[in-house]
């Protein structure tokens, strides 16, 4: 019987742990003495060798190779225990704590969980399993000595791990922002799949125990807790590592495109000495398109800086704060609106140049309020009514 989940899921979410696992490596081999990246790639090694375990198609193979009925059952078990205690000793160096009471702390957590792995393989020699189950172990063994415990035990390693870990998350959650913050918020939900992997399974077992028969939970409920939990643990755990970057990424690209009106209006500005270089955009990072970007329109405003009339921008300031513009858009809607001026003038008279001289005192500010006031009013109705006269004005 295999419902539930096929193979191509477990695998799935194993490599994703896997791959998860594998960002890591290298910042491990850079700082091996690090716990908390050791405890890390320990624990995402254990969640992507449980799915690979835990595929109908590798218990049966591993059956078939060891020649023991029903070895993958301890083998998955143990490795489930494992990655329990792997899970909660992350955290244990994870969260911010004296380091004596993280070492005590973990040193307990080991001991525990290696005990539990041990009792595994024990109480499973120590029982009798001779029929093959693939997918209904724990429910077809709930009253079979020895074997009954060894669920027992795996069961309640699990769960323990996971209640520690879900009040861990989410108290320490609670004292921090970010990326991490949003990690830890996706753990807790992945700890609490955990708990309902382990609850579903102990009711199974509790049923058989009184004659009764929910095998369903076993087979189709648990495993499809078991998948998701691991895609969210996934995320969860690489989040933190990655989020600040894509944050970062994200913030940059924003940038850009605020920045594109201002682009599009100023990219035929002439520059005399200004170096433009195209930068293909599919192979260019994005913090280098933005300084790219950003230093072309500062070359392009300080060429239109001759041109720049401080009365024609001081006149729309005072326009727009008496429409009810806040002080910082009546600025920066100011300063556009001169840009803007500026560039019809060189394009009436490139070569000439105004008979009154730039105001010293003017310099270009923060360049993506003026790319945005370009959508102003102020800016789009002075430049319907005074292109024609600043052109002659420069002619």
């Amino acid at each position: 019987m295999t419902s539930g989940p096929g193979n191509l899921v477990y695998f799935s979410s194993g490599l994703v742990l896997l791959l998860a696992c594998a960002v890591k490596v290298p910042a491990l081999i850079r700082r091996p003495d690090n716990a908390l990246l050791r405890a890390a790639c320990r624990l995402l090694l254990a969640g992507g060798c449980i799915m690979f375990l835990a595929a109908p198609q590798t218990i049966v193979a591993l059956n078939r190779w060891s020649g023991i009925t029903n070895l993958s059952a301890p083998v998955v078990y143990a490795t489930l225990t494992a990655y329990s205690g792997s899970s909660l000793l992350l955290i244990i160096h994870w969260r911010p704590a004296p380091p004596e009471q993280t070492r005590r702390l973990a040193r307990w957590c080991v001991i525990a969980y290696a005990l539990a792995v041990a009792a595994v393989f024990l109480l499973f020699w120590a029982g009798d399993a001779p029929v093959e189950q693939v997918t209904l172990f724990d429910a077809h063994y709930a009253n079979t000595p020895f074997i009954r415990e060894m669920i027992v035990t795996y069961l309640v390693a699990h769960g323990v791990a996971a209640i520690a870990n879900v009040v861990l998350c989410w108290r320490w959650s609670k004292q921090i922002r970010g990326s991490l913050r949003a990690g830890l918020r996706l753990l807790v939900v992945a700890y609490l799949l955990h708990l309902c992997y382990d609850g579903t399974r102990l009711v199974a077992v509790a049923a058989r125990w009184t004659g009764r028969d929910l095998d369903f939970l076993v087979d189709e409920v648990s495993p499809r807790f078991v998948a998701a939990s691991a895609f969210i643990g996934a995320i969860g755990f690489t989040l933190p590592l990655f989020g600040p970057r894509l944050a970062a990424a994200a913030r940059t690209v924003h940038q850009l495109r605020q920045l594109t009106p201002l682009h599009r209006a100023l990219r035929n500005v002439s520059a005399p000495g200004a170096v433009r270089s195209l930068l293909p955009w599919w192979r260019t990072s994005p913090a280098v398109l933005l300084t790219s970007r950003k230093t072309a329109l500062y070359d392009a405003v300080l060429a239109l800086a001759p041109y720049c009339d401080r009365a024609l921008r001081e006149a729309v300031y005072r326009a727009a704060l008496r429409s009810g513009d806040r002080e910082p858009s009546a600025a920066a809607a100011a300063d556009a609106a001169m840009i803007m001026a500026a560039r019809e003038r060189q394009r009436a008279a490139p070569d000439r140049l105004p008979d009154h001289p730039p105001p010293a005192a003017w310099q270009a500010p923060d360049l993506i309020p003026i790319s945005l006031a370009l959508a102003s009013p102020h800016v789009k109705s002075l430049h319907e009514h005074h292109r024609a006269p600043t052109e002659s004005s420069t002619s």
